[in-house]
């Protein structure tokens, strides 16, 4: 049997191959085929792929790409590996590529899937908002120190969001009914440059959530307290783990996911600096679930960030 090209792979329908693995989309809209991301675990569906370009993009881990890409990631193999696993799988349907000389086609269709930001606003205002945030434990007055509410379109639709700056001048955006983030997606530093600590979160919601638990107290204007760190992706940890080998001590708060747990595990191996403060809440996936669910019953008996 011919083991199949690289060219000749990159054409295998994605959709198809998607659901061989036993994945099928949450929400269907236009030509974008929405997932709860294959490569990692999570509640709300912010993997997509689009049916036309035959390409995907996980927003959590801030990685795409086409059907190679994903499959290396899925398998954890080489791709000489994963050619020979596809040429030997008989079934698989084949995506007819798009000439690229259909350009005006494809930048529309890019154009429509991407988000575009009309309006940001602060302090948040919206009743929609302050309902969701207190379903997160949230007190309004603590998100909006550090969040905005924007107003953005995606395929011509109108969302009003909860906005998380990152450092690269794009959002975090967050509803009832919307996970994403605006380009450019990036990290979110806080605080100062003499700090010896940091404290390092995967999203904002569990960022907001420490604030709420030390209500509120924390200054970034005091050398004694600790800078914030928050990934809005575990994907970009590899990009800024050299800067945090210039902390003393770098306390991390990440999910109780696989990838988090492991996540964790390879940085306290790494170095005594690290220090993992997800066993205080050891029975949840996160820091906000926490807070949710056992923060209030706790709260006399069980102070986070201890050691800070």
């Amino acid at each position: 049997m011919k083991k199949l090209s690289t060219k000749d792979a990159k054409k295998i329908d994605l959709l198809d191959y998607l659901l061989k693995l036993g994945y099928r989309p949450q929400k269907v809209s236009n030509n974008d085929y929405w997932y709860r991301s294959p490569l990692r675990e999570e509640k709300t569906a912010s993997f997509k792929v689009n049916k036309r370009l035959n390409i995907w993009y996980d927003f959590g881990l801030a990685k795409g790409g086409n059907v190679i890409d994903f499959g290396i990631l899925y398998h954890k193999c080489s791709v000489s590996e994963l050619l020979d696993m596809l040429t030997r799988q008989k079934t698989l349907s084949f995506h007819q590529p798009i000439s690229l000389k259909a350009e005006s086609p494809i930048i529309e269709a890019v154009e429509k899937g991407k988000i575009h930001i009309q309006d940001v606003r602060k302090p948040i205002q919206s009743t929609v908002l302050f309902h969701y945030l207190n379903s997160r434990k949230i007190p309004v007055e603590i998100a909006s120190r550090f969040c905005k509410e924007i107003d953005f379109l995606l395929y011509d639709k109108k969302y009003t969001v909860i906005g998380f700056p990152n450092s690269a001048g794009g959002y975090e955006l967050r509803s009832p009914d919307f996970k994403g983030s605006s380009s450019p997606k990036d990290i979110t530093m806080l605080g100062n440059n003499q700090a010896k600590k940091i404290c390092v979160f995967e999203g904002f919601f569990d960022f907001l959530s420490f604030q709420v638990i030390h209500h509120g107290k924390l200054s970034l204007l005091t050398n004694q307290q600790p800078n914030f760190l928050v990934l809005n992706s575990i994907g970009f940890l590899e990009k800024i783990k050299p800067r945090l080998e210039q902390f003393q001590s770098v306390y991390l708060f990440l999910d109780r996911d696989k990838m988090g747990l492991a996540t964790t595990q390879q940085l306290l191996q790494l170095s005594s600096r690290y220090k993992d403060e997800s066993l205080l809440y050891s029975k949840h996936k996160d820091l906000n679930e926490y807070l949710i669910k056992e923060y209030e019953i706790n709260r006399p008996s069980q102070r986070l960030g201890r050691r800070l």
